[in-house]
Parts: C-alpha cells; structure tokens; sequence
C-alpha cells in the first residue's frame, strides 16, 4: 500500500542582482582560465553559478503561472480513489499511519497552499472525523460537510472549487450508519427551527428506499452524487473529460469500514 505525499516546491527566497555577463559564458570563460585552477575549484564554482542559474528560472516560472496550475495532484481519478480506500483499510484495522507525519513540516508546506487530491461531502456527524476515516494528514482531502451530506448550491459551490481550482481529482458522497438526518426525514415529525429544510433533500431517497434507515442512507448518498455529476457543469464536464471521478459511499460507525455504492 501506498500513501499520498505531497510535494511542495518553492523559489529563490530575497533579492539577487543578475551578473552583468551572459551567465551561459560562465562555465566557458573559466574552462579558459589559467592551467593552476585546480579541477575541484572548477566543479565548485560551476555547481554554485548553476545553483543561482537555477534560481532564477524557478522565480521566473513561479511568477509566470497561475496559483491554480501549480504542483496540484498528478493522480488519475482513479489512483486518487484507491488512495482513499487503502487508507480506510488502514483506519480499519487500526494501522494509520498518517499521524506519524512530521505535522510540523506539513503546516509549514501548506501554510501558503493546499493541493488537495481527493475531496468528500461528509455528513455533519460527529462519529465521520472524514481524515481519520480515510487516514489522510493535512492538505490532502478538501472536505465539505452538512447534515444528511446534501449537494445544496453553497456545497456545490465549494466542490466546484475544489475541483476546478484546487484540481481535486475523485469527489465521494460518504453516507454513513444511523444517519440522524435520514431517520428525521423518514419519521417527518415536526422539529424546531430550520431542521426540517434538509427533508426535501433527501426526501428522494426515502421515496426511494422506503422506511428502512440504512437502504435510505445509501440511496441517499447515491442521489446526491448523481446530482454533483448533473447538476454541476463544472464538476459534469470534468467527469467526460475523464478528469473527475465521483462516487457514493457509505461509512459504518460500528466497524469502521468505508463501502463504495457504485
């Protein structure tokens, strides 16, 4: 099994003034130079001015592309999800191993972007802690998450993001076991505030699955990702264009185990 490291490259740090000779004559005029040099002084200086050489170009692209385009996941969609399920494989048989990562460098290698590859749309629920789940560390899964994990516009908004700017490769609808927002909507009984606004979301499903609290939960998260793949033309023009994967599944509190749906 493998596990996701992110790479983070970064340029020329401070000010440096460019040689007023072509740098490219550097290592010629001192093949040219007295017959005394010694061969290691030659190598040194060659590897410094490369080193600065090198520099330069680096500040340049950096300057040059787009915040988007830069160092995001080089993972198919596939690749992307299977990273996903072998971390859940490690979760569940309590072997992470993400928690052994030096947190100190990672927040210091994202403290000025994230190169998410993966992102979820997580039920709210307290016992779905989304990272722990798939044994991912920071900047690896771009999460969103709301009661009964419903693709509202505000979510469909934030994966769109994470797909088109982020370059977030597999987006998992994860449903997971003794959904309260599920069971609420099946009941239909009257609450207070605004909690029944999530029923029309996953009303559907239980039209769908009938009463049965686990068949509504994994229609439920069905539906929602086939939403994402319809409704969103950001997200639906990414999935033809085999950039985007988007799939269902469901989580069991009980054994910790991630299920894919389809």
């Amino acid at each position: 099994m493998t596990t996701l490291c992110n790479s983070a490259s970064s340029g020329t740090e401070g000010k440096q003034r460019t040689p007023s000779s072509q740098p490219w004559d550097v290592e010629s005029a001192m093949e040219r130079g007295p017959s005394h040099q010694e061969p290691s002084r030659r190598r040194f200086m060659r590897r410094t001015m490369g080193g600065v050489l090198a520099g330069f170009v680096t500040a340049g692209l950096e300057s040059l592309t787009p915040r988007s385009a830069l160092a995001q996941s080089t993972l198919s969609p596939d690749a992307a999800l299977q990273q996903l399920i072998d971390g859940n494989q490690r979760f569940a048989a309590n072997r992470p191993t993400a928690l052994e990562q030096d947190l100190v460098i990672i927040r210091q290698n994202t403290e000025e972007k994230q190169e998410p590859f993966a992102a979820v749309l997580s039920c709210a629920d307290s016992r779905v802690p989304v990272e722990l789940v798939f044994d991912q560390s920071i900047g690896h899964v771009f999460v969103t998450r709301v009661a009964g994990n419903v693709a509202t516009s505000e979510v469909i908004a934030s994966l769109e993001y994470g797909a088109a700017v982020l370059g977030t490769k597999v987006i998992v609808v994860l449903g997971h076991g003794n959904c309260g927002a599920v069971n609420a909507t099946i009941a239909g009984k009257e609450v207070p505030g605004q909690i029944s606004g999530l029923y029309p979301h996953i009303r559907p499903a239980v039209d769908q699955a009938g009463s049965n609290l686990e068949a509504a939960t994994k229609a439920n998260a069905k539906i929602q990702a086939a939403l994402l793949r319809q409704a969103s033309t950001v997200i639906s023009g990414l999935v033809k264009e085999s950039k985007l994967k988007v799939v269902a599944g469901y989580y069991d509190v009980g054994n910790g185990r991630v299920t894919l749906l389809e």
